[in-house]
């Protein structure tokens, strides 16, 4: 009994010397069992679907945000296991995916790889597709992702994220939207109309060339900062919404509770990530929305 009481003494002053070494250099060291949990990234990226891949998505936020906006990031291809408790300690939930799931699996990535202009072999023949998709963000995470804003983390929602929205109601409170539909890729500018907001400050018009995203916006107009405009007046309807003309909602920012939200409709691609205008507005958006502005 004397020698364990010996040893916890000896151990503990052990202990206390290794903390102070730590301290004298600038940082304590916690006993070996409590060492410290390490610090979460500023962002959880949940990227990427079947219209979308994962690694163009993480090369352009790379450079974007990590290599020039200085955040930390990480990255979680879609579908995710997250939770309430895998958003804690991030700062911004960032989300570019359509939020569907193909369980049965499918026969192209890309709609461009049409089945009557690329003949599909396969021999033996493969079997047992099925092409339903199923939204995979449940209400749970619904509720996890409204939470975390109202209580002060940030979420920035790209391009096809709004098309969540019709299958989740914490989703769609929270990023503000209903996706109705897009037209095939085609030029459209992104024009700003609210110039002096700190997401847009210094920013000027930009085009870009890809899907031109419609949707419903649900909060107060005095919120969009961009919109989308096709310049040849090419207009967009659907038999269920109706015509919805050349132009749409395609960027917004609002405070959400103690949160902070942000949309931006590009996305589609590298070029349009990288559009030298787009740069600058995201690199304003990441510091809005981290609350360094």
């Amino acid at each position: 009994m004397s020698d364990r009481k010996t040893m916890t003494r000896r151990t503990a002053l052990r202990n206390v010397g290794l903390m102070g070494a730590g301290a004298a250099l600038g940082a304590a060291v916690p006993p070996a069992g409590l060492r410290a949990e390490p610090a979460k990234a500023d962002i959880l990226a949940v990227i990427g679907d079947r219209w979308h891949s994962f690694d163009y998505l993480r090369t352009a936020f790379t450079r974007t945000l990590v290599k020039e906006g200085g955040a930390t990031v990480e990255f979680a291809p879609a579908p995710s296991d997250f939770d309430a408790a895998r958003l804690a300690g991030h700062k911004l939930l960032l989300m570019l995916c359509d939020g569907l799931a193909f369980p049965g699996g499918y026969t192209t990535t890309y709609p461009f790889m049409e089945p009557d202009k690329v003949k599909i072999v396969s021999d033996p023949p493969v079997e047992g597709l099925d092409e339903t998709s199923v939204n995979w963000l449940t209400p749970a995470q619904g509720k996890a992702i409204r939470e975390f804003v109202e209580r002060g983390g940030s979420a920035w929602f790209f391009h096809n994220a709004n098309y969540i929205s019709g299958g989740n109601a914490d989703f769609r409170h929270v990023e503000g939207a209903l996706f109705t539909g897009h037209t095939g890729f085609r030029p459209y500018k992104m024009k700003i109309v609210a110039p002096d907001h700190p997401i847009t400050r210094g920013v000027k018009d930009f085009v870009v060339t890809e899907e031109q995203h419609y949707l419903i916006y649900d909060k107060d107009p005095k919120t969009v900062l961009i919109r989308s405009v096709n310049e040849d007046g090419q207009e967009y309807s659907t038999p269920q919404h109706g015509n919805q003309g050349a132009t749409c909602e395609a960027c917004w920012a609002y405070d959400y509770g103690k949160g902070r939200v942000c949309y931006m409709a590009p996305g589609h691609t590298i070029p349009s990530l990288w559009n030298p205008e787009y740069v600058k507005l995201q690199k304003n958006a990441l510091r809005w929305l981290l609350r360094q502005t």
